[in-house]
């Protein structure tokens, strides 16, 4: 049992979280960022992860951005709850292409059952700024007591 006067490191709780995750791994996506309601993660341009004009597919900027903000909420939760995304919607606003992309998840609405979180994919090139690519606003369940769902 947790002693409430320690502080609860939600960063290594995340990060530790993150390693074991198979999808993150298997599209080499790195968290590269953790604070208090943010979470950024980073993903390295491989071609095997696109479609078939060669830009960087729907469902891996979608599933990046889920875990984003999902993330971004594991650090406004207790240490003994866990998160299930219950919802999510995607605008994917100009085609993913560049060398890098950056997932930014941030906490909206924190809350002890439901969270809210909106997120934000960007691509980047070294010849210009960063490109905001897609958005999305994730509703995530907070999972207390349930066999196999920890933390």
């Amino acid at each position: 049992m947790r002693d409430d006067t320690e502080p609860h490191d939600f960063r290594a709780r995340a990060r530790d979280s993150f390693a074991r995750q198979a999808a993150m791994r298997t599209i080499g996506a790195e968290l590269t960022r953790v604070e208090q309601g943010t979470v950024e993660i980073e993903l390295p341009f491989d071609a095997k992860l696109t479609q078939q004009h060669g830009l960087l597919h729907a469902g891996i900027i979608s599933a990046a951005l889920d875990a984003a903000g999902t993330y971004a909420a594991y650090s406004v939760i207790d240490p003994d709850a866990s998160l299930l995304t219950i919802e999510f919607k995607v605008n994917l606003l100009s085609p993913g292409r560049g060398e890098r992309f950056l997932f930014r998840g941030e906490v909206t609405k924190p809350g002890t059952t439901i969270i809210v979180s909106d997120g934000r994919a960007y691509a980047i090139r070294h010849d210009g700024p960063a490109k905001l690519i897609a958005s999305m606003t994730a509703t995530m369940m907070v999972v207390r007591g349930r066999e196999g769902i920890e933390g």
